[in-house]
């Protein structure tokens, strides 16, 4: 096995006149998951796309699994499992006919891939609707199959795009337990995702993106002490800035949002004793969470 699953050495991109990706690197080990964190439009399905050979870099060099991608990206696929941004199930299809045609793809015969269907209809809980058709399965049973037909050619790396956009909290909860399960087992992972909890919860290791550049690097808990590093208070209700004028000696920080003051205080007891008895305002104090760090490094907040 490669000593790196995935290196990306200087990779631009654009369409027309718009840089996609800027300049971008990074390597990814085996056994990890390696987050690609920003918004929609942050160039995180074209890295994916990228990772697989279906869209060449203007510049830089793209490796996976050992071998050079585009130009033997064949060979590359064949050990990769793709969940991609949404479902393309053969909704005419039994759960059990889309992992057979699936299977097939890989070359595997009908008795290959009959061998390995049970243990991915149990990890997919999905034991009970094998001959279910997919027109008939639940937002989250879908995700579950796609995840099961990603596994069927039993791949060293996984290419998640956003697989749970659109699924409930509980269904998002049992991916992410799906998801685990993978990673104890050794398999790689590229997740992208616009989820901070899903980032946070699964990454090893993440790098945070704005319009195709790369403004962080580094583990979820280690970028938010690094960059954070203390108490948030978000204040609602009242002129931010006035409020912010206010409570500015006593905060590390000072960032307004919208209509939320954000306050990242080393002592937020002082914070709460400058804004105690007035009117019309509501205080939230918590623990920081990369939200906090993508506000730091962009001076927004992350927006689906």
């Amino acid at each position: 096995m490669s000593k790196v699953a995935i290196d990306f050495a200087g990779v631009t991109k654009s369409y027309g006149n718009r840089i996609v990706v800027d300049g971008l690197s990074f390597t990814v080990a085996p056994g990890e998951c390696f987050g690609l964190l920003g918004p929609n439009g942050a160039g995180k399905s074209t890295i994916a796309r990228m990772v697989l050979g279906m869209s060449p870099p203007d510049a830089g060099t793209i490796t996976v699994l050992g071998v050079p991608v585009p130009e033997r990206a064949r060979l590359a696929r064949g050990r990769i499992g793709v969940v991609p941004q949404f479902d393309n199930l053969d909704p005419g299809f039994t759960v059990r006919e889309n992992l057979l045609v699936f299977g097939r793809y890989f070359g595997m015969s009908t008795r290959e891939v009959e061998a390995a269907m049970p243990s991915l209809l149990e990890f997919a809980r999905l034991e009970n609707k094998a001959d279910a058709r997919v027109n008939q399965l639940s937002g989250g049973m879908k995700r579950r199959l796609t995840l099961a037909r990603a596994l069927i050619n039993d791949p060293q790396l996984l290419i998640m795009d956003e697989p749970t956009t659109g699924l409930d909290p509980q269904a998002r909860h049992l991916i992410w337990e799906r998801l685990r399960s993978l990673l104890a087992g050794g398999k790689t992972i590229l997740l992208t995702t616009h989820f901070m909890e899903e980032a946070e919860r699964l990454c090893d290791r993440l790098c945070v993106l704005e319009g195709g550049r790369k403004i962080a690097e580094g583990g979820p808990h280690a970028l938010i002490d690094e960059q954070i590093g203390c108490h948030v208070i978000e204040v609602y209700g009242g002129n931010p800035h006035e409020l912010g004028a206010l409570i500015r000696p006593y905060a590390q920080r000072i960032e307004v949002s919208g209509e939320t003051l954000f306050c990242y205080a080393p002592d937020p007891e002082q914070v709460h004793v400058q804004l105690r008895g007035r009117a019309g305002l509501r205080l939230l104090q918590r623990p920081p969470n990369l939200e906090d760090v993508f506000l730091r490094l962009t001076g927004r907040e992350m927006e689906d």
